[in-house]
């Protein structure tokens, strides 16, 4: 079985976006090298460093399904179905779109956290889930469900917004010494979760 984890681009003082939602400079990253790393989104394209690439094939290579709350599906208008990592995905909302089956064929919406972690492990069988979504992050977080946070520290500082961590129920979270990967305008962490 594959891991869960979580990941976001987050800037120095811990914003994923501006208080209108707005990623500004967060997603500079994906656009600052030579190196193409091809996706299924037509309309979305990485060209990053040779650091950044090997970081971005690492984390999409093998996911095998992604979790992401309704706020971010909707601002996102789904991916147009076909998120760049290449991986089925699992919105967690209470209030699926009407035009759900039509729209976004290959899109599951899940009621809850813990439903969406297991449908997405379904999906994925041995491959990873990716959670990729502020809110949901916290909650798998304090639902002991995360075995790795991953975060793309990015050289900008927002001063307000929408932070990765606010408030874990659960409390104080342990992990692991980081694994560190420096690239081009991203620095890129993973820290296993200690459970």
């Amino acid at each position: 079985m594959g891991k869960v984890f979580t990941h976001m681009t987050m800037s120095l003082d811990g914003f994923v976006a501006d208080p209108g939602d707005q990623v500004g400079e967060l997603f500079d990253w994906y656009a600052a090298g030579e190196v193409t790393v091809p996706n299924p989104n037509e309309n979305v394209s990485f060209r990053v460093d040779d650091a950044g690439a090997r970081v971005l094939r690492e984390w999409t290579g093998n996911c095998g399904a992604l979790v992401a709350g309704r706020r971010l599906f909707d601002i996102a208008d789904g991916w147009g179905d076909r998120h760049p990592v290449g991986a089925p995905v699992v919105v967690v909302t209470h209030r699926p779109p009407e035009d759900a089956a039509t729209r976004w064929p290959t899109t599951t919406f899940v009621e809850g956290v813990e439903a969406a972690i297991t449908r997405a492990r379904q999906i994925a069988g041995d491959q990873d889930v990716t959670i990729a979504s502020a809110t949901i992050s916290q909650q798998a977080l304090d639902l002991g469900l995360v075995d790795e946070v991953c975060v793309s520290l990015v050289p900008v500082l927002f001063g307000d917004g929408v932070p990765y961590f606010a408030t874990l129920h659960r409390g104080h979270q342990l992990l692991e010494d980081p694994i560190v990967v420096q690239g081009r305008r991203a620095l890129h962490l993973r820290y296993p979760v200690r459970h």
